[in-house]
């Protein structure tokens, strides 16, 4: 097996958006909700940076190959097949990883606080914990996959919250729009990563239209 190459891990997101708008040749495409969800699984699911990478080259390698290109590739949806394959030939052990912070503890403590502030009533009890974390700002620094682990366990119940405010109506509309975006798509990828990719969207969209921010260390910034 290919061993992969060093790879900052709080930049997994950037990486991959800023290799897909090189390699679709459109640096100013945006990615889609969809797209947000599918790179997620990825990094929740263990996939190597550098298969994400190489994937996506082997997609668009194979798609300028055809002799009739009727549509451009609008999705990173569309390099899913060979990202997996290349994640089959990459040992990537999770713990392996690189862990070193593309942002200061000035920065940290920022984006801990402003989430706390962005939250509205009814979440008091998440806010109380976020300022709690930035208060120790500096110390997690040296721990950051932990304090990974504890903004993933609080966006959690973010979401639970924000998800028993729901209406029938707004649930409909959100899987109407999933629909629509991963119809061409559902026969390239697994019925455990379709699972996965559901969820992420759902979460996502959920968050969103709620107005609520994103605590993970890789939306920082």
């Amino acid at each position: 097996m290919q061993q992969p190459e060093p790879f900052n891990y709080f930049n997994y997101y950037t990486e991959i958006e800023e290799h897909f708008q090189v390699a679709r040749g459109t640096s100013l495409f945006l990615l889609s909700p969809l797209d947000w969800a599918l790179i997620e699984t990825w990094k929740d699911s263990g996939i190597p940076l550098q298969a994400v990478l190489r994937g996506i080259d082997k997609a668009f390698e194979k798609w300028r190959a055809k002799k009739s290109k009727t549509n451009q590739v609008n999705s990173i949806a569309y390099c899913s097949q060979a990202v997996m394959e290349e994640a089959k030939r990459i040992d990537t052990p999770r713990e392996e990883k690189v862990v070193e912070a593309p942002f200061e503890d000035t920065e940290l403590d920022k984006h801990l606080r402003g989430s706390a502030a962005k939250l509205p009533p009814g979440f008091e009890e998440i806010a109380t914990s976020l300022e709690a974390l930035a208060v120790e700002s500096m110390l997690w620094m040296d721990k950051l996959e932990e304090l990974e682990q504890r903004l993933t366990s609080l966006e959690d119940k973010m979401v639970a919250i924000a998800r028993s405010k729901q209406s029938e109506e707004q649930i409909l509309g959100v899987r109407k729009q999933l629909e629509s975006q991963l119809k061409p798509y559902r026969g390239k990828m697994s019925a455990a990563e379709l699972m996965m990719i559901e969820k992420k969207f759902f979460d996502q969209r959920l968050l969103e239209d709620s107005g609520l921010p994103r605590l993970s260390l890789f939306y920082l910034g």
